[in-house]
């Protein structure tokens, strides 16, 4: 886990505790993605191969980003957004 978010993130992290896990159509069937808690350790943030971008951004610019459905009301349900 921790090397495949350093291949994607550039971020060397140190893994935590599951939060949650979520279900995505796949061409085969169900991705079944699960989501942990993590501590960033070293490595400067950087989008992958498969991303257009990555950035640290605080609520208020959260809200007006396009992201997956379901993942701000997803991320906010298991506490994991800061409270504005």
């Amino acid at each position: 886990m921790t090397r495949e978010l350093l291949e994607e993130t550039g971020l060397v992290v140190t893994a935590g505790h599951l939060v949650g896990s979520v279900e995505r159509p796949a061409p085969d069937g169900v991705f079944v993605i699960y989501d942990y808690e993590c501590q960033v350790r070293s490595g400067v943030l950087r989008a992958g191969d498969d991303a257009a971008d990555a950035a640290w951004v605080d609520s208020a610019t959260l809200a007006t980003l396009r992201t997956a459905e379901g993942l701000v009301e997803t991320l906010s349900g298991w506490n994991c957004l800061p409270r504005t």
